[in-house]
């Protein structure tokens, strides 16, 4: 079928993609020699990424599994979309992967943050939010951030971790507002 799109464009875009996908196989082959079942491999999917979830499971409130799953991911998608950006143009990148995919650091995004807010939404959860987000804001900033840093999982480049504690702020404050939508059970 042909395009409507002009194809010079179509040319040009491709170009672009060919070079993306290029880069991608040889990260692959430098994360299947460098990083799968090394050290840093192992500490990323054993501690960060399966025990927050078990942690979850083991401390969730089972009524409200569903509200706080729904929450979860909305926390996984913010911060996935966040980090993609921030790879993508080149204020920090990872090392330490558990999985050779860019950008996102899978453990952070998709195990640590969502794990995070949706025991601190269920923990006294007529608390004030605002200060659930300083501490949410506060730990990912001040504790896990700098953590990460050591580690050498996360690496700088135009960016400061003081720029992060209002993201973290929002995606709490985000994720605390769609916990009260009134379609599900309270928690």
């Amino acid at each position: 079928m042909k395009s409507i799109q002009e194809p010079e464009k179509i040319k040009k875009v491709g170009e672009y993609y060919d070079k993306i996908a290029e880069v991608h196989y040889e990260f692959l082959h430098y994360w299947l020699k460098n990083t799968l079942f090394h050290w840093d491999f192992w500490l990323s999917l054993i501690v960060f990424s399966i025990l927050p979830w078990v942690v979850w499971i083991k401390y969730r409130k089972k009524d409200s599994t569903q509200r706080l799953l729904f929450v979860g991911f909305f926390a996984i998608i913010i911060s996935c979309w966040m980090d993609f950006f921030g790879v993508m143009y080149g204020l920090w990148y990872y090392t330490g992967i558990v999985m050779p995919t860019m950008p996102t650091y899978i453990p952070w995004d998709m195990c640590i943050i969502p794990v995070f807010i949706m025991l601190l939404i269920q923990y006294k959860p007529n608390s004030s939010v605002l200060v659930k987000a300083l501490v949410f804001a506060g730990v990912s900033t001040l504790i896990g951030e700098p953590l990460f840093l050591w580690l050498g999982f996360y690496v700088l480049k135009k960016w400061s971790i003081f720029y992060s504690f209002p993201i973290y702020f929002l995606i709490y404050l985000a994720s605390h507002k769609i916990s009260r939508l009134r379609n599900f059970a309270g928690i």
